[in-house]
């Protein structure tokens, strides 16, 4: 790896571990962190190829992501120059920044920079110090809130130019493992109570789709404007049932205004059905009806044309004299012996009295 590419890697590891450096919600506690690892010697360096190294350090995190270590770490090599065999060791100073992506199941990788200066001692021949630089990638492993575990492959660049006089200096790849140890009572975390929540408008208070209906009992709550509804805001037919109202025979007489004495007997039953209707009309003050009179088939058409129009005056009256809006009247009218609901007649051609009688009515029809 040539200096421009560690220099590089060095660079990107201290920005990314600067980025976010405003953070807050973070372990801020200084940890120890321990290593033991193995390191491949540069093939210049004329010694073994391999030497264990050990490492020690103090650390802390300065973003959730980010945590700076300085550390000391330790190896010796073997010398295998012609007619040598003395010990060369290096004891480095130096501190490293982690930038870590992620966390998956409290696995996070990372990259890292370092730089520092390392003290070289090789017998019999130089003893001083130089710096060195290092860039590598790495693993991070949770164990619980004060110990986590690390593995690292770092490259590391060491400026010696005294040890071997024709050397500027020697490349080695570091393989470590380590643990880091959290020092201290893991901080408290802060728990933030949700503001109180606005006090809402009380549904029974709220009618919004105007249907007089409250908001809290209303199951429709979106009917349109002007729509029938029951007491469950629905939309729903209203139906104003006349049965029950029928007239005696040939009655209401020409210029009768009084309805009780031509409806049939007991008058009380018409009667309270009309009120029934009147209260209905009162409840639904949008529901226009119109009045309708019809006659059995005794007679001509013409005069039941007549009757049946005098029986809808009779109702249209007392409907008006007793609260309901003309205008919500449609009428008075007369449909004569045209639209019975009951056979005047037998399927033998006799007389059928019950349905004559059902024919002499009036109705109230809900216009929509």
């Amino acid at each position: 790896m040539n200096r421009k590419t560690l220099c590089g890697l060095i660079g990107l590891a201290l920005a990314a571990a600067s980025f976010g450096s405003q953070a807050q919600n973070y372990d801020e506690r200084y940890y120890f962190a321990g290593w033991l690892g193995y390191y491949d010697n540069d093939s210049d360096r004329q010694t073994d190829d391999g030497s264990l190294y050990g490492s020690i350090g103090i650390g802390r995190w300065i973003t959730p992501n980010a945590s700076i270590d300085v550390f000391v770490d330790r190896t010796t090599r073997t010398r295998k120059g012609p007619g040598d065999t003395s010990n060369w060791d290096n004891n480095s100073f130096g501190v490293s920044l982690r930038h870590h992506f992620g966390d998956w199941g409290n696995w996070r990788p990372y990259i890292t920079g370092g730089v520092g200066v390392s003290h070289h001692d090789a017998n019999n021949t130089s003893d001083g110090w130089d710096p060195f630089a290092q860039a590598g990638v790495g693993l991070a492993k949770a164990y619980n809130d004060d110990v986590q575990f690390r593995t690292e492959l770092v490259y590391r660049q060491d400026w010696d130019d005294e040890t071997i006089p024709s050397e500027d200096g020697f490349g080695d790849w570091m393989f470590n493992i380590g643990v880091t140890i959290a020092i201290g009572d893991a901080p408290e975390v802060a728990v933030v109570e949700p503001a109180p929540a606005e006090p809402q408008p009380d549904c029974a208070t709220l009618d919004d789709d105007k249907d007089g209906v409250n908001n809290c009992d209303d199951k429709c709550p979106a009917t349109a404007a002007g729509q029938i509804v029951g007491p469950d805001g629905c939309p729903q037919d209203v139906v104003i049932d006349l049965r029950g109202v029928e007239f005696k025979f040939d009655r209401p007489d020409q210029g009768e205004t009084e309805i009780e004495p031509t409806l049939k007997e007991p008058t009380s039953e018409g009667i309270a059905i009309l009120d029934q209707a009147v209260d209905t009309l009162k409840r639904y003050p949008q529901v226009r009806v119109e009045v309708a009179g019809h006659t059995d088939a005794i007679g001509t058409e013409e005069y039941n044309q007549g009757l049946s129009e005098r029986r809808a005056r009779v109702v249209y009256d007392y409907l008006v004299a007793h609260g309901v809006d003309p205008a919500r009247l449609v009428g008075p009218n007369g449909y004569g012996e045209l639209r019975p609901i009951a056979p005047n007649t037998n399927p033998d051609g006799s007389d059928n009295p019950e349905g004559r009688q059902r024919n002499r009515r009036t109705e109230l029809g809900v216009q929509q």
